[in-house]
């Protein structure tokens, strides 16, 4: 019996394995490398990808192969597939004479050049300036070949490495002066953010194709890949291939969706202006110049397309979510902030074509050791609020073991890496980048994630017209290359600086002051404003409540309690929303009709009932220090309530409430600041905005830190003369 089991056992598995052999024989095993992008390489979600591997899934597509492509590494690739274990080869690998030797290759799909590359603060114009540097390399390239013939001539060392991130590494860290590297692989790592630079030429070295052991069995495929990659050639899928991988223009982020706007079309304006809100601080797209003017990829691009199509606009930069609620509450007809177009938003927006197509970057001090998201275990990661970067880490921070931490806006988020207070930040590619044009010490070590497109957005069921006639401008500009032209403007590598040319040196805090003093006062003059007006309004609302609060009639006193009790107990920053954002679009729910609300109107409006709230505790702890017993005497002798309160009461009280007075006032000053939350731009806001123009947040701070400081002494000081006078 057990002989028989036996027996039947060995049976079976003989079939199974003689199954599995004919499964595995159809199937053809192509080897690869492992870090060569964007050839091939692994991104943040542990898929390989780039253009290796985008060709042979298009070559099997046409030629009907079953097939599995394994990363090994060039070096072990090679092997595998001359001892047999893998069928064929595409790793990038040039065309020599010594190979065609061993392999059988296909048709070249690629022409490439190796260069050397340094880091950013070097600059290597010739081999001549290699003497006595090490330069790296990795194993059995073209680049190593070359680089051994010339050595004796240009005399220096050679580093020699397996993988192309170890050499890389190398050269950051300095252990090596130089690496030489095919061109596109270099240019990759450029795009990606690296700090590397190429000032040579390079060297012509030959072709990539697709490879099999030669007089093996599998020399079929190079016939199919072939055919496959003549095919993709007239069809444009090897272009498509190629632009999405590689791409010299700074520009290749921009938005190449196909518009549904007629270029030759124009919509007919139903308004006489539309007014167009944006974010404040949000370069390149929209943030102030040095003259105080707001510049960027979307002024000039809504500003281009008003032309184009004929219609009137207004501009007011409130910042991001200023801007989409002050849209939500009809207070403006659209918004152009560098939004991203996701579903959800899509229920409270209508949207436009797209016009940019956004990556996000993770973002780490020079320096650090972050080679993938699994290097964030632990540490803490910033993400503006309501952006795609947000969403990404908010879906990641769980697999990757990180803490994440919102930001409003983009300086303050700039200055928390900076300090070291966030480990690493990911914002979107041209922001980030431009942000390390601007001096920021930041390098972006993983390759960016899409994130999405931005669009040209108005509230859900409003302005359709303009949403047509952005869609017919957009498709005008793209087709006159005047679109290109605005994109390249603030984008293109070509550029000298991204950053407007001062008129004096910023990086000084009296530079700072003779290049922005004009903004500088003119939010101090917003402040003061603010802050005279509200507080002249508080003193008024405070004393009425605070006399109700003492009142002999019971229902006086509820009321003024029930006002200091819910006024106190909301934050100014909801107050100051609330009355901005929700009470227009409530009175609109109601009665169909917008009623907008000026931003230093909510905002006195906000600070008023705030301060009056606290005035009214004011009066009335200074109403009740006065000893009980003067009033019930002067009830006694006959003289009525009000005359008491008038002759007798409130002269006391007044002087002991003239110290809380003048605290309060100083307190109102400083809340100003936070009225910037709905995009008034008041003392607080001019400086932010001037931050995120020119990064320089320690002195802009300490500027502003000491005009609030000189203002408020000056103020209390007169406060107190005044107070002495008085008394």
């Amino acid at each position: 019996m057990k002989r028989k089991i036996f027996a039947l056992m060995t049976a079976f598995l003989t079939l199974a394995f003689m199954f599995g052999a004919k499964v595995s024989a159809d199937t053809i095993k192509i080897v690869s490398d492992s870090t060569y992008a964007p050839f091939e390489f692994k991104d943040s979600d542990q898929v390989y990808k780039g253009i290796d591997v985008d060709i042979i899934k298009k070559a099997a597509e046409i030629s009907g192969w079953d097939y599995k492509m394994t990363f090994p590494g060039f070096d072990a690739a090679v092997n595998a597939v001359q001892s047999g274990q893998a069928d064929a080869l595409m790793a990038g690998t040039t065309v020599t004479k010594e190979r065609k030797k061993v392999f059988t290759f296909s048709d070249t799909y690629y022409d490439t050049k190796i260069v050397i590359v340094t880091r950013k603060k070097d600059k290597i114009t010739k081999y001549s300036q290699l003497k006595g540097k090490t330069v790296g390399v990795k194993n059995g390239t073209a680049a190593q070949s070359f680089l051994e013939k010339k050595k004796d001539k240009y005399h220096y060392k050679i580093k020699s490495f397996d993988t192309g991130d170890s050499m890389y590494n190398s050269l950051e860290s300095a252990s090596v002066d130089a690496v030489m590297d095919d061109k596109p692989v270099a240019q990759y790592a450029i795009n990606q953010g690296q700090n590397l630079r190429i000032e040579m030429d390079g060297e012509p070295i030959g072709s990539f194709a697709f490879a099999v052991k030669k007089g093996s069995k599998y020399e079929y495929l190079i016939k199919d890949f072939n055919k496959a990659l003549k095919q993709m050639k007239a069809d444009g899928t090897y272009d498509e291939i190629m632009n999405k991988w590689i791409s010299s223009k700074s520009a290749s982020a921009a938005a190449n969706s196909q518009t549904t706007g007629n270029a030759k079309a124009k919509a007919k304006p139903v308004k006489s202006s539309y007014k167009i809100v944006m974010d404040s601080s949000f370069a390149p797209f929209e943030f102030q110049n040095d003259g105080g003017k707001y510049v960027g990829i979307d002024v000039d691009l809504i500003k281009a397309i008003a032309k184009q199509q004929g219609f009137k606009i207004q501009t007011e930069n409130p910042g991001f979510d200023a801007a989409l609620n002050t849209v939500q509450s009809s207070q403006a007809d659209a918004v152009m902030a560098g939004m991203s177009i996701t579903d959800e938003r899509k229920k409270i927006f209508d949207f436009s074509d797209p016009y940019y197509t956004s990556n996000t970057l993770l973002a780490v001090r020079k320096g650090s050791d972050l080679v993938s998201y699994k290097d964030l275990k632990g540490k803490k990661v910033g993400a503006k609020n309501g952006t795609a970067s947000y969403a990404f880490l908010e879906k990641n921070k769980d697999k990757y073991g990180y803490t994440l931490k919102s930001f409003d806006e983009a300086s303050t988020m700039y200055d928390s890496l900076n300090s070291g207070s966030i480990y690493a930040l990911m914002d979107d590619e041209a922001v980030l980048k431009y942000a390390i044009q601007q001096g920021r010490k930041f390098e972006t070590p993983i390759p960016g994630e899409k994130s999405g497109e931005y669009g040209f957005a108005v509230k859900k069921g409003n302005n359709p017209e303009l949403i047509q006639m952005f869609n017919n401008g957009l498709a005008a500009l793209k087709k006159s290359g005047q679109y290109d032209k605005i994109i390249n403007k603030y984008l293109s590598d070509d550029k000298q600086d991204a950053k407007s040319k001062s008129a004096v040196d910023e990086s000084t805090i009296w530079g700072l002051i003779t290049n922005n003093y004009k903004q500088l006062l003119s939010g101090l003059g917003t402040t003061l404003s603010l802050a005279l007006l509200s507080f002249g309004l508080a003193l008024i609302v405070g004393i009425i409540f605070g006399m109700m609060s003492v009142s002999p009639y019971k229902a006086l006193r509820i009321i003024a309690a029930v006002f200091v009790d819910v006024v106190r107990g909301i934050p100014l920053m909801i107050v100051a929303a609330f009355i901005f954002w929700g009470i227009p679009n409530l009175i609109e729910s109601i009665t169909g009709h917008q009623s907008p609300i000026n931003d230093f109107v909510a905002g006195t409006i906000a600070l008023t009932l705030n301060g009056g709230a606290y005035i009214a505790e004011i009066v009335r702890g200074g109403i009740e220090a006065v000893p009980i017993g003067q009033m019930e005497a002067s009830r006694s002798l006959g003289i009525s309530y009000k005359t008491t309160m008038q002759k007798i009461i409130l002269p006391q009280a007044f002087k002991m409430m003239l110290p809380n007075f003048i605290n309060q006032f100083v307190i109102s000053l400083k809340d100003t600041t936070i009225i910037s939350a709905i995009g008034l731009i008041e003392l607080f806001q001019a400086g932010k905005i001037i931050i995120a123009r020119n990064y320089q947040s320690f002195r802009m701070y300490a500027i502003l830190a000491l005009m609030y400081l000189v203002i408020i002494t000056l103020l209390t000081r007169l406060a107190k003369r005044l107070e002495k006078r008085i008394k």
